[in-house]
């Protein structure tokens, strides 16, 4: 694998075509396969009109037969990004929901602070060794936001260069971490997450666990000026500890191509177990957003404006920070 690289969010240049975006279209199927659920899915529909006690149970087969005829015939959309909302919804959502509720328990505060319609810039901390905090932050807004809405998250070119991670994040709705997809998006109304600290927050020792790392140059207040759009300072506890990293295989790193090779309690010394995650208790707080539409075009290019909300953004999330650590009554409960 070649070296990873992370794309800088702060440098307005042109994403390399194929890299960043596509233009996907779902190409219809025939076939037996097409036929067999075709002639199940009225079958199911007459059993759920006529069997009262089991109606919510045909109502999710018949739902879930629609759905897998819907993906063999490619009666389906994606957007030029290789977004599947319905994909995402139905398949992807559902199995990231047993973590979010169940294993890391999270608690959302501050939801309201989301705006209900258009677009929004969510700058988070990020943490964890694995970037599990980025897929829970996923879950957080479409859960628990009245509107359900769907949160497209930026990432590290390394995503998109490892095999079924590449597919899964592009369906997922993540797009490369650069200026130009992040404006389109924002001006399309569309919320999108950046985590400033990229690898260099997930790959920090344990010892410097909710130490906010550098946020760039303010490439991404530099977008959000552009695109008229709020900024959602975000604050999440409870990564920091699902895998703690006590050392770094430098050499591991470089021969893998990545970024480093962590080095826990469990892992690598117990194998594929050593890769499962601690289950501790998560809380993720979205503070008041800080608008953007009050200045002038100009704006954008002001290093000095630039780099004063890059500070404010990180300062409130450092600070919500310490304060939910305070009332942390434990890591694990």
């Amino acid at each position: 694998m070649a070296d990873a690289k992370v794309i800088p969010f702060d440098e307005d240049r042109p994403r390399r075509r194929g890299a960043g975006t596509r233009k996907v279209r779902a190409v219809p199927a025939q076939g037996p396969a097409v036929e067999a659920v075709e002639a199940v899915e009225p079958v199911v529909a007459e059993s759920a009109a006529a069997e009262s006690g089991g109606a919510a149970w045909d109502r999710r087969i018949a739902g879930g037969l629609a759905f897998l005829r819907r993906r063999v015939t490619g009666d389906y959309e994606v957007d030029e990004f290789g977004y599947d909302k319905e994909l995402t919804d139905q398949v992807l959502m559902s199995m990231m929901r047993p973590l979010f509720d169940k294993y890391f328990r999270v608690e959302v505060k501050g939801i309201e602070n989301i705006p209900a319609e258009g677009g929004a810039l969510i700058v988070a901390n990020h943490s964890g060794t694995l970037p599990l905090d980025g897929l829970m932050l996923q879950v957080a807004v479409h859960d628990h936001h009245p509107a359900q809405r769907h949160l497209r998250l930026l990432a590290a070119d390394l995503v998109f260069m490892l095999p079924v991670v590449n597919e899964l994040a592009r369906k997922a709705g993540h797009t490369l971490a650069c200026s130009e997809d992040a404006q389109r998006l924002l001006e399309a109304g569309e919320l999108v997450g950046v985590m400033p600290e990229g690898f260099k927050g997930i790959g920090k020792p344990f010892g410097d666990r909710y130490k906010l790392q550098r946020f760039g140059r303010g490439g991404f207040v530099s977008t959000a000026l552009r695109a008229g759009t709020p900024i959602v300072p975000c604050s999440i506890v409870g990564a920091e500890e699902i895998y703690p990293m006590v050392g770094n295989a430098k050499t591991v790193a470089r021969l893998l191509g990545i970024p480093y090779f962590p080095i826990t309690p469990t892992f690598p010394w117990l194998g594929p177990l050593g890769a499962v995650p601690l289950p501790t208790k998560w809380t993720i707080q979205f503070g008041e957003p800080i608008a953007t539409d009050g200045y002038p075009p100009e704006a954008a290019e002001d290093p000095m404006l630039m780099f004063n909300l890059t500070d404010e953004v990180r300062e409130q999330i450092q600070h919500t920070l310490y304060k939910l650590l305070v009332q942390r009554r434990s890591v694990f409960f």
